[in-house]
């Protein structure tokens, strides 16, 4: 009896080890398969969800993966700060991740994430002389100076946000201070969005003190090429 029960220990320790090791090397293809894709010079932040994990590895599909990844640009010039993604029901057949990694077929069901496009990003699409600023309350504002008839108009707006094809349109909604002529056509911007990184397609934007905030989902993702 006591020998079983010491062996059942065992086997506990060696399944918990296996458990972890397997979770390490499913973290480490995900981030680099992500890398890749995007030519990331530091890999992602990847954790594998769910216990005990060894039956989802046995399964070949994870429940739940989550993604940090770093500063990255995106096609039309935006600069992202950073991405923030959950992947559901991850597909990883093990023997595919044993032989050949580099082939692995590795997709997820769905993708929701937040990309976050920065404020440099924002001003440098602005007219010249206005300055973005987020509150935290989900509002964003320009300030700054606008030259209408050769006369400088120091203006304070409240811009809309709003998604369209290709990007990211920003208008002013309630403009302080002195009237301005075409307040509409002189302050208004475009932020050219053609691509977030997974595959996301944007649902909804809203502005955080670092930018604006774009949270996206996404269906049959491919994590690599």
């Amino acid at each position: 009896m006591r020998k079983l029960f010491v062996s059942l220990i065992l086997l506990g320790v060696l399944l918990a080890v296996l458990d972890r090791v397997a979770v390490a090397g499913v973290q480490r293809e995900v981030a680099r398969q992500v890398a890749a894709r995007y030519d990331l010079a530091t890999p992602p932040a990847v954790e594998v969800h769910g216990i005990p994990f060894l039956t989802q590895a046995i399964a070949g599909r994870y429940e739940e993966v989550t993604v940090s990844i770093g500063r990255i640009s995106v096609p039309g010039g935006a600069h992202v700060e950073r991405v923030d993604a959950v992947l559901r029901g991850v597909r990883a057949p093990l023997m595919d991740l044993i032989q050949n990694s580099a082939t692995a077929d590795v997709r997820a069901d769905e993708v929701t994430g937040t990309v976050v496009i920065s404020r440099q990003t924002l001003e440098a699409r602005a007219p010249r002389g206005l300055r973005v600023r987020g509150n935290g309350d989900d509002t964003l504002q320009v300030t700054g100076d606008v030259t209408v008839a050769g006369v400088t108009i120091p203006v304070t707006a409240k811009m809309k946000i709003e998604v369209i094809k290709g990007g990211i349109r920003l208008t002013p909604e309630n403009v302080n201070g002195i009237q301005v002529p075409n307040a509409t056509r002189l302050l208004s911007f475009t932020v050219p969005v053609k691509e977030l990184p997974l595959n996301l397609k944007i649902e909804r934007v809203r502005s955080i003190p670092e930018g604006l905030a774009v949270e996206g989902r996404a269906t049959d993702v491919p994590l690599r090429d």
